[in-house]
């Protein structure tokens, strides 16, 4: 029997959608059939990507922008998808990070990591939860981090946020199952992105690449993959887990 991944006929959201993992992942399921909002955070950006897929004539592609760190702009969007006939899918993969020591982390770090990682996807879970119980169905995915099962020097707050990302997870499916809404985390290791290749030279990739056991870096399409089985009609058990992604990183 062949099995395939077809989102034909579905809405689905992903956040943080423009570049790395997030726009691997809404351009997956786009392929699939799918019809994808996708959020980003410059306004300018996202009417250029508009008009763009205007000009091409493509269609099922819809990008927004909104500000997950202002609470009038989460709110506005909180009301447009309150708007929305339905969403089958949602995946809340905007994040963010902020590195420093605890005694140096300032409460400005602290809510505007929180308000990103958590209290969006948060709110994002209470706008389309009530949709989805109406249509008995739904798969909600949250993108976390390894920083969600271990950590280091310097990610309180991040790891904070993960953490608590996963525990959202997991309440929300013992909550939603019975109405076949499932309910998962997909927590990436190290991700060849455009960030990462920004922020780190050939030279550091490698290095980090040799401690990972399949001694190299994740590409953004292979965390899309985990994200579409878990979002498809194949997954119909499995909910309130955490998929890490990660090459065997945190099991050495």
């Amino acid at each position: 029997m062949a099995y395939t991944l077809d989102f034909t006929g579905q809405i689905i959201l992903v956040t943080g959608a423009t570049r790395g993992i997030g726009k691997a992942i809404a351009h997956a399921f786009h392929a699939a059939g799918g019809t994808v909002w996708l959020t980003g955070t410059n306004p300018e950006q996202i009417d250029a990507l508009n008009r763009e897929a205007s000009i091409k004539g493509i269609e099922r592609l819809h990008y927004i922008a909104v500000d997950f760190t202002k609470d009038d702009s989460i709110e506005q969007f909180v009301q447009l998808l309150d708007s929305m006939e339905r969403i089958d899918v949602v995946v809340n993969n905007a994040g963010t990070n902020r590195i420093n020591l605890v005694e140096n982390t300032s409460l400005e770090d602290y809510d505007f990591l929180e308000s990103i990682n958590l209290r969006t996807p948060y709110r994002i879970c209470q706008a389309v939860v009530p949709k989805m119980k109406a249509a008995a169905y739904g798969r909600i995915i949250n993108v976390a981090s390894i920083w969600s099962v271990i950590t280091k020097p310097g990610r309180s707050i991040y790891t904070t946020t993960k953490f608590g990302l996963v525990g959202l997870t997991k309440t929300l499916a013992v909550e939603l199952a019975a109405s076949n809404i499932m309910v998962n985390a997909v927590s990436p290791g190290f991700t060849l992105t455009e960030l990462t290749r920004a922020t780190l030279t050939s030279a550091e990739i490698d290095v980090l690449a040799q401690q990972v056991p399949a001694r190299r870096f994740a590409e953004p399409e292979e965390i899309a993959q985990i994200v579409l089985f878990l979002s498809s009609t194949l997954n119909t058990y499995l909910t309130g887990q955490n998929i890490v992604v990660d090459g065997g990183f945190v099991s050495i």
